[in-house]
């Protein structure tokens, strides 16, 4: 949701409301301990379904405030700085759990689940379109280079990433749709960083 709704409320002239469905977001499942989202608080009930750090729960966040900070007007540069300190915090609330070969883990603070690609590719993505729009220091660049890296030894012969969050149920590695369009915007933003 929060990558779905907000984005686009702010590009299609309500940036406010995007601001305030973000601000709702992180009350309900933003954990400032671990500086990682849960995957589903339930609003009735008011209690969560599922408290995990799922990774790419984590990546949809951080492509979010990407996509906002860059749609956000210029009177709105408080709230601008604001989602820069958020994605900031949630970049390096998931870095902490980067393995050495470039993956996390599908729940990003536990080793015992599988290996996730796609994650990996969000933070880069993240990371690449925060550089070329000046919030995000060069110095995350060689991060995200590492993420990338492991993405493509992740692509098969058909041109297929493996290794993500797999489709329909999203709890096993496998393929997702999700995993192939993140693969392009990873690779479009950094083509955009690169050009200058």
């Amino acid at each position: 949701s929060m990558y779905m709704a907000p984005p686009y409320l702010s590009a299609a002239g309500h940036p406010e409301e995007a601001i305030k469905q973000i601000e709702g977001y992180r009350k309900a499942l933003w954990n400032s301990d671990k500086k990682l989202f849960s995957h589903r608080w339930h609003n009735e009930k008011k209690m969560f379904p599922n408290k995990k750090f799922w990774g790419v729960g984590n990546g949809w966040s951080m492509a979010c405030y990407a996509r906002v900070i860059d749609t956000l007007p210029e009177n709105m540069k408080n709230e601008r700085e604001k989602l820069i300190e958020y994605a900031i915090e949630n970049i390096e609330g998931c870095l902490v759990y980067l393995r050495d070969d470039g993956l996390f883990h599908d729940i990003v603070d536990d080793n015992t689940t599988f290996v996730e690609t796609n994650l990996g590719q969000m933070i880069a993505y993240t990371i690449y379109r925060g550089i070329k729009s000046g919030w995000l220091g060069e110095g995350y660049f060689e991060k995200a280079e590492k993420m990338r890296n492991a993405a493509h030894t992740k692509v098969d012969k058909h041109g297929f990433v493996q290794g993500v969050c797999g489709a329909p149920h999203f709890n096993s590695s496998g393929r997702a749709t999700e995993g192939q369009a993140f693969f392009i915007l990873m690779e479009a933003a950094r083509n955009k960083y690169i050009a200058g």
